[in-house]
């Protein structure tokens, strides 16, 4: 790959904020999962869910993946456990560790935990990128956690250790799994359909056996319901974890991480367009120290600047350079 830097023009930036745009559109639709999940699917069952968002749409991914001009099908040669192991931190671990929060603690509280990514993503960056620890991103990060937990924290917040060991867990294991993606990159020639497709079939079938085991056999389906599981499979699996991979593999990973924080936002946000609730001041100036944070995120630590495109196996890449 060509590594040479040049300073940044006008079209570059563009191409960084179209990039920025369409990968923050996966957190945004995360953002649904909430109401999804409570106001169409039926009630116990969040693991087959998670299931279901995952294995048919990693199997969907890997079809079309072998199916396009030059596209590859299965992983070959290390990228059988590279996989795996991304796909397990990823969704099959993540999936469960997030249910258990949720299920152990307010919602709130869950979701605030889940806000701390970008802050585990930054220090991990350290030993697993070989970047140096920015103050500026950890400061931001923890604002961004801050915001969150004053949106959707509320009176009766509590804690349960088991519930706050899991929020912990889960957050470390879609940390660890971001830095991991974007270090072992993608195989020459796979795009990020394939990738995903990989990913999101490996973290199904992990989560096949601990549906099972937690929940038994799969629930009555009505016509609601299989609109909501349609929903969480092709867009909130398929199509927002292709743009999620796409762009931790071509933005710097903490700006990718800084997007996390959207999910809680969004879901606050329909809170209060679909469910009729309302927003306190306190509430407000939370969602401003998010998106505050969002943004902050967005911009390179001072003294680097931002590469020109250069090539990579799906077109081309965006860094951020020291």
């Amino acid at each position: 790959m060509d590594t040479r830097t040049l300073p940044p023009d006008g079209r570059t930036r563009a191409r960084i904020v179209a990039l920025t745009a369409v990968t923050a559109l996966a957190p945004m639709v995360w953002g649904t999962t909430y109401f999804v999940t409570t106001e169409m699917l039926p009630a116990e069952h969040p693991l087959f869910a998670g299931l279901v968002r995952a294995l048919p749409a990693g199997l969907v991914a890997v079809a079309i993946g072998a199916a396009l001009p030059g596209g590859s099908g299965l992983p070959r040669g290390s990228w059988w456990w590279k996989s795996a192991v991304l796909g397990v931190l990823n969704i099959g671990l993540f999936f469960p560790l997030l249910f258990v929060s949720a299920e152990r603690l307010p919602g709130g509280v869950a979701a605030t935990f889940g806000a701390i990514t970008p802050v585990v993503v930054a220090l991990l960056a350290v030993p697993v990128l070989g970047e140096r620890l920015s103050a500026r991103r950890l400061v931001w990060g923890g604002a961004g956690v801050i915001g969150v937990g004053l949106v959707v924290l509320g009176p009766d917040a509590g804690l349960d250790v088991v519930g706050v060991l899991a929020g912990l867990g889960g957050a470390g294991s879609m940390a660890l799994g971001i830095a991991l993606t974007k270090r072992w990159g993608r195989p020459e020639g796979v795009g990020p359909i394939s990738s995903a497709g990989w990913q999101l079939t490996a973290g199904g079938l992990f989560l096949v056996p601990i549906t099972y085991i937690a929940e038994g056999a799969p629930p009555a389906i009505d016509g609601r319901a299989a609109l909501g599981y349609l929903w969480l499979g092709l867009v909130g699996g398929l199509v927002a974890y292709v743009l999620w991979f796409r762009g931790i593999g071509r933005l710097p990973v903490t700006s990718v991480a800084f997007l996390g924080p959207l999910a809680p936002l969004v879901a606050a946000g329909i809170g209060v367009g679909a469910l009729g609730e309302t927003l306190t001041l306190v509430q407000i100036v939370g969602l401003v120290l998010a998106l505050a944070a969002v943004l902050a995120g967005q911009l390179p630590p001072r003294g680097r600047r931002t590469a020109l495109p250069v090539a990579s196996n799906d077109g081309v890449a965006l860094e951020a350079v020291r």
